[in-house]
């Protein structure tokens, strides 16, 4: 019997393991510890880690509280398409000085570029957070 539950479980499985690595991944790049995520997110250290091995879902106030932290937005670690292949992408466009780069040192520049730009769109969404809302004030 091949119905879709076991699909759909699938997917949800997947999909909590992609946004853990993700999240692991950021965390271990900025060189954070799972306590200090837990003492500056307020997520007891126990669930960062279920939720980094994709035991755990991740509830949308928690995920916001991750982005914050490390200063990218939601989506980021949300998005499937980035997540493929995102660093080679992002190498294509780096000029010829890139060659003399050790295969490690090129990752590295990759996953720098993925930071930045995440950083820069998180930091876009944060301004017009802030911003007073667009509307009429009382004009006519």
């Amino acid at each position: 019997m091949s119905g879709k539950a076991p699909s759909h479980i699938d997917t949800d499985t997947d999909q909590r393991a992609r946004l853990g690595q993700r999240l692991k991944a950021t965390r271990e790049y900025l060189g954070l510890s799972q306590q200090q995520v837990a003492e500056r997110t307020g997520i007891v250290r126990s669930a960062v880690s279920d939720i980094e091995r994709g035991v755990r879902k991740v509830e949308v106030m928690e995920l916001q509280k991750f982005a914050r932290l490390y200063r990218l937005p939601a989506s980021y670690f949300l998005d499937e398409e980035e997540a493929a292949d995102a660093g080679e992408h992002a190498l294509a466009g780096l000029p010829r000085t890139a060659r003399p780069l050790s295969d490690g040192d090129r990752i590295e520049v990759a996953k720098f570029i993925q930071y930045l730009q995440a950083r820069r769109q998180a930091e876009e969404e944060e301004a017009s957070d802030l911003r007073p809302p667009q509307g009429p004030e009382g004009g006519a």
